[in-house]
């Protein structure tokens, strides 16, 4: 089923400390709001127990920001879906950008994270989206359609319907360039047809899909006006609460 959510997506140089005063501090923030969307918050892996210990899960989720591409074995240092999981996470963030550009993550690695992460209970947040080359050559369309069908359309339309997408343009994180949301809209919509045109209306209609392009509390709302766009995953605005209370609350 569609849902409205707002995720947050910490650094790797967060500490534990301040993790958990952030997640405390957003917790507080939450208490006795009446909220129209689903609230997560994606730490890394040594933060995941201590935080899901530390709020309230009911009000907020909590993500691990990957898992390995292997069930179990001798693989020292890989986190395993069935770890992440036993910590109280719920979700797992898969498809970074940055996981694809810098640890060169294909569309098969990502294709089984997905299915251990389903395995697992775990709700895979699915990221995709084009650099600036890419966009550049109007190669948008065909990027999302690719990165989504070689990791995604081997899986039936239930599990299909367990997964949620988001999208980052890549060329609009930290580049000086700005994505409108009017060009949300569009790719969002263009990405709920390409489902359509695979499982049908109704799994394209019920897919969640977000935005992941440097959205913050003065554009969130004019964004998430959008029909096609179900929330945001945040990221440096959401390692303040004063910064992400604004987003969450823009619904």
């Amino acid at each position: 089923m569609r849902k409205n959510i707002v995720a947050g997506n910490w650094k790797m140089n967060t500490t534990l400390q301040e993790g958990l005063e952030l997640a405390k501090g957003l917790n507080e923030a939450l208490k006795g709001k009446a909220i129209n969307c689903d609230v997560i918050i994606g730490t890394p892996f040594t933060h995941l127990a201590s935080v899901a210990a530390a709020i309230d899960t009911d009000k907020i989720g909590v993500a691990a920001e990957n898992c390995a591409d292997k069930e179990k074995g001798a693989y020292t240092g890989e986190v395993s879906a069935a770890m992440v999981a036993s910590t109280g996470a719920k979700y797992v963030i898969l498809g970074h950008s940055e996981r694809r550009a810098y640890y060169h993550e294909t569309p098969e690695i990502l294709k089984t994270k997905v299915q251990l992460a389903l395995a697992n209970g775990l709700t895979p947040i699915f990221c995709i989206g084009e650099v600036l080359e890419e966009r550049e050559a109007g190669k948008h369309f065909e990027v999302v359609d690719a990165q989504i069908k070689e990791s995604l359309f081997d899986l039936s339309a239930e599990d299909f319907g367990k997964i949620v997408l988001a999208y980052e343009p890549v060329w609009a994180i930290g580049t000086g360039k700005t994505a409108s949301a009017e060009q949300a809209e569009e790719i969002h919509a263009h990405i709920r047809a390409t489902l359509a045109a695979k499982y049908g209306n109704t799994v394209a209609d019920d897919c969640t899909i977000l935005y992941g392009g440097s959205a913050n509390a003065g554009n969130a709302k004019e964004l998430f006006s959008k029909p096609n766009v179900d929330g945001g995953l945040i990221g440096g605005a959401s390692l303040a609460v004063d910064k992400f209370m604004p987003i969450i609350e823009a619904f």
